[in-house]
């Protein structure tokens, strides 16, 4: 009797929705293609078919991340316009959102040591993402004088930074790094805190 996974509609998907599960549970190292193979109900040798190896895998898990990730920081650059600075403030947290609501995927993305440019369609769909913050921060910038506008990319890396440290520290329940406050409430102070040394928010706001 044939194994019911080879009756899936779509098995690379299967395989994928199957590392994604290990992922979140053992982390990007801690499960094997077999075991990726079994829990998609198909034979190990049914993964090479589709993958190379699990670095491959989790490339591909990366990658449909980086898309889900892309179409959720564009929808709140969006929502937030025309107001350059609700658009920005909104990307910020859609960082967060992101982070919870797609773990294994966040995980494939910044915790694999899977590079960007590991193929062009992961690097493509990463460029992406961090567009939409770029051109959040380059709009949100010219309204800082030209002679104290720092670059658009250095100004979405630093909120990309920050966000970052949030969602690892604060986010993921890191041993030993419970926080009193709220990862939301962290993360939309530090961008207040930053945003106003660049007179961007009064001192009020």
């Amino acid at each position: 009797m044939p194994k019911r996974g080879y009756h899936h509609g779509n098995l690379r998907q299967a395989l994928i929705d199957a590392a994604l599960e290990l992922i979140e549970q053992r982390g990007p190292t801690g499960f094997t293609l077999s075991e990726a193979a079994k829990r998609a109900d198909v034979t190990p040798a049914a993964v090479y078919r589709h993958f190379e190896g699990r670095e491959d895998l989790i490339a591909e898990a990366a990658h449909q991340g980086y898309d889900i990730f892309a179409e959720l920081m564009e929808f709140a650059y969006e929502s937030g316009q025309p107001s350059a600075l609700k658009a920005f403030e909104a990307t910020g947290r859609a960082y967060l959102a992101f982070a919870r609501k797609y773990p294994g995927h966040y995980i494939a993305m910044f915790e694999s040591g899977i590079s960007v440019n590991r193929t062009p369609e992961l690097a493509h769909a990463a460029n992406r993402a961090n567009g939409v913050l770029e051109r959040a921060a380059s709009d949100l910038s010219q309204h800082i004088p030209a002679d104290k506008r720092p670059p658009a990319s250095m100004f979405s890396a630093h909120i990309w930074a920050m966000s970052h440290g949030v969602v690892e520290l604060f986010a993921r329940n890191s041993p030993g790094r419970a926080s009193p406050f709220p990862a939301d409430d962290l993360l939309e102070t530090g961008i207040g805190i930053y945003l106003r040394g660049l007179g961007l928010v009064s001192p009020d706001e």
